[in-house]
């Protein structure tokens, strides 16, 4: 009995002596079990749950309010075949999965394999992800990696935005997409067609990486690599891309096209072309206006004229197109060129530092230097008016410093010339037929023999001139009272040989069509 008591106050001290420990030190907290993710297809509920040894033994037949759950997932159907053993099922009959609050997919008939995490939904397919819509009528959709697949046809909704195509693919977690065979995007204001496109869905943009056509509004677009912007409607295009727009197109190594400014940009080797009044320009930089008909284009900048048979090449620092009056009957442009002006035409060639031509009244005015050859003649002043008509040249107005000089043929050290204030030529099928110089007139003219010796030396001082020329070879002369001399060719005296302020500039006179890029200046008197 004593014993027991012992025992009993001893292991009474001991609980006391544990108790008082246990308070002292603190408690060891264990550390929380990591669980994996629960793989298994679940069935949540079905209205009748059966089996039919003899139709499909390896399944339990579900019918009526059919629900199931996979990670995350929430599946419903009509009926359903479910293969516990394989982890997955078979839904028939209004077919709705969902994932999350952005996710659905909706179909007649689905697979669905827990273990692949693999939908494979089959007629009458629409999958939803925010605010974009895929219908098909075969979809695989991979939920390991947000991966669907159509491979029957489809078309996708993104917003006002359409794209239909044989095989495609859409990954709803990046929002990117694949369309391949016979691609078709439409928007209210763009269509383009293609065999192979990328979509952006998040920013809409799709990336053309085959040779694909653009039609938006009056304009078209080809191109083999570049990205559009469907809401902004922007287009950056690569590879030689062509931009057209009523007769008019523009190709570069790049291309920029915003469709809502009507506004493009051409990049390197820029190619600019007006079929409908048959010229174009060409350089590294290019722009166009579609709206209000401007048009730029510098670094190397050339404009042709090829409405003639023969083709006009004109070199400037700048070519510029402005266009008046686009939406009227009476529409006419003004083209400038500026700084460094060089023109080539193998009957025709000028230099001047600008230039201005006005389709109005078919007017071409050089500043700033102007010098015109034309065969053996060469014209200068401070200022040269050139009226066209038919694209040929009609006349040309010299005002002030007027000088016209005509280099012989029988020998190429002897020139006709003409000075005044004020000159004008007038052309007959772009062939000079009649000149008339105005005001302070001096002539300095050689008189031939045939068409190989110069006989005498006519020099003369008047008010007013008037030469008919047939050929290019002089017919008559008309002047008012005169005063002067007429002298053999040996005795001319040397500052009436050549009037005052002659210079024959043939040296920086253009060559042909590749030496207008070369600037010469005027060397000094």
């Amino acid at each position: 009995m004593r014993r027991l008591v012992y025992f009993l106050v001893v292991v009474f001290l001991l609980a006391v002596a544990g108790a008082e420990a246990q308070k002292k030190r603190p408690a060891r907290k264990r550390p929380a079990r990591k669980t994996a993710q629960d793989k298994r297809v679940y069935l949540v509920h079905a209205d009748v749950l059966h089996f039919d040894q003899y139709k499909n033994p390896d399944a339990t037949i579900l019918n009526g309010k059919v629900h199931f759950t996979h990670v995350g997932a929430r599946l419903y159907c009509d009926s359903a075949y479910f293969y516990e053993a394989s982890n997955s099922f078979e839904a028939f009959g209004h077919v709705k999965m969902y994932q999350g609050d952005t996710l659905s997919l909706v179909s007649d008939y689905a697979y669905y394999d827990g273990n692949e995490q693999m939908a494979r939904a089959r007629y009458n397919v629409v999958l939803k992800n925010r605010k974009t819509t895929l219908y098909t009528d075969s979809l695989d959709f991979d939920r390991l990696y947000d991966n669907a697949y159509f491979f029957e046809g489809g078309k996708m909704v993104d917003g006002q935005t359409t794209l239909t195509s044989d095989w495609g693919e859409y990954n709803t977690k990046s929002k990117m997409s694949v369309f391949n065979f016979d691609v078709k995007m439409k928007s209210p204001k763009f269509y383009l067609t293609t065999d192979t496109l990328f979509y952006d869905n998040a920013r809409s943009i799709a990336h053309i990486v085959g040779p694909s056509h653009i039609t938006s509004g009056n304009s078209t677009i080809y191109s083999e690599q570049g990205y559009y912007d469907t809401k902004k409607d922007q287009a950056t295009l690569m590879n030689r891309s062509v931009l057209r727009n009523q007769g008019k197109s523009m190709v570069g190594d790049s291309v920029y096209y915003d469709s809502k400014q009507g506004f493009s940009q051409a990049f390197r080797n820029v190619i600019y072309v007006d079929s409908v009044n048959k010229n174009k320009m060409t350089g590294n930089y290019g722009e166009y206006w579609e709206n209000t008909g401007y048009a730029l284009c510098t670094d190397s900048a050339v404009a042709v004229d090829y409405s003639q048979g023969d083709s006009l090449f004109m070199h400037a620092d700048t070519l510029k197109v402005v266009t008046f009056n686009i939406e009227t009957d009476s529409v006419y442009r003004k083209i400038h060129a500026y700084h460094h002006v060089r023109a080539y035409r193998t009957d025709v060639q000028a230099v001047c530092d600008s230039l201005v031509y006005n389709s109005l009244d078919s007017c071409m005015t050089m500043y700033f230097d102007p010098i015109v050859w034309n065969y053996n003649q060469q014209l200068l002043g401070d200022q040269i008016d050139v009226f066209m008509k038919d694209s040929l040249i009609n006349r040309a107005h010299v005002i002030g410093n007027a000088f016209s000089i005509q280099q012989l043929k029988s020998d190429t050290t002897l020139f006709n010339q003409v000075s005044s204030k004020e000159m004008f030529a007038f052309f007959v099928d772009g062939k000079i037929h009649e000149t008339r110089a105005k005001d302070n007139v001096l002539i300095g003219y050689f008189f031939e023999e045939g068409d190989s010796v110069a006989i005498i030396y006519n020099y003369q001082e008047t008010t007013e001139m008037r030469m008919f020329l047939k050929d290019r070879k002089l017919e008559r002369v008309w002047t008012p009272k005169t005063s002067g001399t007429m002298y053999p060719p040996n005795q001319i005296p040397a500052e009436k040989k050549h009037l005052e302020g002659f210079a024959w500039y043939n040296d920086i006179r253009p060559l042909n069509r590749y030496d207008i890029f070369v600037w010469r200046p005027k060397r000094k008197l």
